[in-house]
């Protein structure tokens, strides 16, 4: 059953992927770009912690947190430009 799910989450996060690239790439935008970047870091946390978890290797979840904290910080600097233009 846990191995059902695992598939499950490992194709819907496939499919989070591929949608984000999407906009990513044709974004109207470059807000659109920024969230879908967001939006594919995500999803690559989302990865680092199911490895983690395929491989009972527990140290692959501080890379995940490592991972994110980097990916939010970078959203956050790109968000602040684009507000004001530093």
């Amino acid at each position: 059953m846990v191995d059902l799910l695992i598939a499950v989450a490992a194709s819907l996060t496939g499919v989070a992927f591929l949608l984000a690239l999407y906009r990513f790439l044709k974004g109207p935008s470059v807000a659109d770009r920024v969230v879908a970047f967001d939006v594919m870091t995500i999803v690559g946390t989302c990865v680092i912690v199911l490895v983690s978890y395929l491989l009972g290797r527990g140290i692959y979840l501080d890379v995940a947190l490592i991972y994110a904290l980097l990916s939010f910080l970078g959203v956050i600097v790109v968000a602040r430009y684009l507000e004001r233009g530093l």
